[in-house]
């Protein structure tokens, strides 16, 4: 089979860092990729950095490789041409159909398939130039992401962070698959699949990925909620579509867009979200609970809003528990028959502890194991400004089979990919 040839382009942004992961993904999954750097992007990441992860020479000159006319070869050879970063400048210049460079040479060249993801500061994607220089490439057919929303460099947050590689990833596999994409399919991918990551280890397989915080609603303005933001769960689902699965994603509250290629079901309490889940997983091969859901929840709903008493006394709320999702699917499937017949093998919880003088984040985590019955428990340590909200993670997972932990400190991403991994072990025993 034909080894599918991707051009990875990289602009000269502080992002550029970020290319070396999804240069990763690639190798990974048997593509050649020829990387182009801008002159600016080797300012940020070197040439040896990307002519060890990519295997091939490196260059981002016309002036190099002349004899095998490489400013034209490697376009027209390409079967896709993913660009990441994509900076205001070089949107501007393919916009302009500028050749400076070996990059602009190899955009002007190419028939494949072009996927550009942008990153730069919020207020440079929001200016008209950009945006006009947007809508001309993709009225030209080209693939334009919207950049994500998050930390930028500096103190501001907003839009213009780049997307996460296991995205852009994701999203390379989509246009590489989609009917009239040049050349022949990578291994085990299909033309006519649209999945992503269709060669990966969850090729074929459905994950379940529930996501963010229940809010309990106790009139209709208030509500009891938690501090979860769903980014954890975000990431679980984005690793699993670049390892080739589809994703049922079921969110409850989120403070980010839940991400593209998903199957998409939002629930706000938590009896909407053990109802969701519980279609979701029926026929899925995996279920990872990743979604904060409330322990308890308003006796009484009240229809019209609660008002402050004039003797400046307060309510009494009384509050029940919530159904124990997690360990009510694990005992559904244990107890087969109908019911059970066909939840997922592998179901993978999630649990955010605090530990206290009697016992540890782990000593209740392994408890938790124990009583939800579930193959895999990733704990984690929460409290304010730690996990919840944040863009890094430090967990702990726990195998219901007493395999060696695997402990992960990092980015949720980071994080993602190990549960990931988790679950391909444990669905390979």
């Amino acid at each position: 089979m034909t080894q599918q040839r991707i051009v990875l382009g990289v602009g000269g942004g502080i992002a550029a860092y970020k290319a070396a992961s999804l240069l990763r993904l690639f190798k990974e999954h048997g593509f050649h990729v020829d990387v182009v750097p801008t002159a600016a992007a080797l300012e940020f990441v070197g040439k040896p950095t990307w002519e060890a992860l990519s295997g091939n020479p490196v260059t981002d000159t016309v002036f190099e490789a002349v004899d095998a006319v490489n400013h034209v070869r490697l376009g027209q050879q390409a079967d896709a041409v993913i660009i990441a970063p994509a900076t205001a400048d070089l949107l501007a210049k393919a916009a302009a159909g500028m050749a400076a460079d070996l990059l602009t040479n190899t955009l002007l060249a190419t028939r494949a398939p072009v996927l550009m993801a942008p990153a730069m500061h919020t207020e440079m994607w929001e200016h008209p130039a950009t945006r006009t220089n947007v809508e001309t490439l993709r009225s030209r057919g080209v693939h334009v992401l919207d950049p994500a929303v998050g930390r930028l460099t500096g103190r501001d947050t907003g839009p213009g962070r780049l997307p996460d590689p296991e995205a852009i990833y994701a999203a390379a596999l989509r246009l590489l698959a989609a009917p009239g994409a040049s050349g022949a399919p990578a291994a085990g991918v299909s033309p006519a699949q649209d999945t992503p990551g269709a060669s990966g280890p969850l090729a074929g397989r459905t994950v379940v990925v529930t996501a963010g915080g229940t809010r309990e609603p106790l009139d209709p303005v208030r509500f009891l909620g938690n501090r979860s933001s769903g980014k954890q769960g975000i990431a679980v689902a984005r690793v699993a579509l670049a390892a080739g699965a589809a994703v049922r994603f079921v969110a409850a509250h989120m403070d980010e867009p839940a991400p593209e290629g998903v199957e998409l079901t939002r629930a706000g309490s938590a009896l909407e979200l053990q109802h969701a889940v519980s279609e979701a997983a029926r026929g899925a091969d995996v279920l990872v609970m990743a979604a904060a859901v409330a322990d308890f929840r308003p006796a009484d709903y009240t229809e019209a809003k609660i008002k402050k008493d004039d003797d400046g006394g307060a309510p009494t709320i009384r509050l029940v528990r919530n159904p124990d999702i997690l360990a009510d699917l694990v005992e559904a499937r244990a107890a087969g028959g109908r019911a059970g017949a066909d939840l997922p093998s592998i179901i993978a919880g999630f649990a955010a502890e605090t530990g206290d003088g009697a016992s540890s984040v782990l000593d209740y985590g392994r408890r938790k194991l124990q009583r939800k019955g579930c193959d895999l428990l990733v704990v984690n340590e929460v409290g304010v400004d730690r996990t919840f909200g944040q863009d890094t993670n430090d967990a702990t997972i726990l195998f219901r089979d007493d395999s060696d932990p695997v402990r992960v400190a990092g980015t949720k991403d980071d994080v993602a990919r190990a549960v990931v991994d988790a679950i391909v072990r444990v669905g390979n025993r």
